[in-house]
């Protein structure tokens, strides 16, 4: 059984995640509301996973404490907060995250990086089982299977909308070139006047997805995917 350490000052919040991923099949080994306490679960347990929130209790945020841990240890990271601002996942990205969930947290997605996390750290012991991967590959964690339309990452599929993968495959047809905001709005909603805030939220979406790396954003022009 794996061991999972839960940072969240609200608890509510924190017995919900631990509920579920003890449905799951994973212990919870602490839950700390903050830095100290979180120290303090680390020196006594096991951890093989921390689900961490950014904003906890004390002087340290949980970028910082996360960034601090990793001097030490080399433990597979997932946050869940509701802060998404730019440069908050800036900080965050910096400390190499598995995923960097927003709350309400969706489950399955959950779920989902739980396992990528587990499965990446065990595979490391284990070099001799390699990771399913797709003929497009993006770096040493994504890839794109255009076979099946499916987005891998460290070789679990990720489950993309429909919106989401037509954004992704006209991404991928002029990746490192600019997509222009008239072309997207064009290809994903031909029949509809343009959205500004339907189009954002759609980038945003598969952005979080691909944990935040390789789409940028061209100010009043398009979005470049950099692979």
């Amino acid at each position: 059984m794996k061991n999972i350490l839960i940072v969240e000052d609200e608890s509510l919040v924190a017995l919900e995640i631990s509920s579920f991923i003890e449905l799951l099949g994973y212990e919870t080994v602490g839950i700390a509301s903050s830095a100290e306490k979180a120290y303090a679960v680390l020196k006594q347990k096991s951890v093989d996973l921390i689900l961490m929130d950014v904003l906890i209790k004390g002087d340290i945020d949980g970028v910082t404490l996360a960034a601090n841990i990793r001097k030490t240890a080399n433990i597979p990271l997932i946050y869940i907060s509701a802060f998404s601002d730019d440069e908050t996942l800036e900080r965050a990205i910096e400390t190499n995250p598995i995923a960097y969930l927003t709350k309400p947290f969706n489950r399955k997605e959950l779920q989902v990086a739980i396992k990528i996390a587990l499965n990446r750290a065990r595979r490391k012991s284990d070099r001799s089982e390699p990771l399913r991967e797709g003929d497009i590959r993006f770096d040493d964690e994504f890839s794109f299977d255009t076979k099946r339309e499916e987005l891998i990452q460290s070789g679990e599929s990720i489950h993309l909308t429909k919106q989401e993968k037509k954004l992704l495959l006209l991404l991928l047809e002029f990746k490192n070139s600019i997509v222009s905001i008239y072309d997207i709005e064009n290809e994903l909603w031909p029949d509809k006047a343009s959205n500004e805030n339907t189009r954002r939220a759609l980038v945003s979406r598969l952005r979080a997805k691909l944990n935040y790396k390789y789409i940028e954003t061209i100010h009043s022009e398009g979005y470049k995917l950099h692979i």
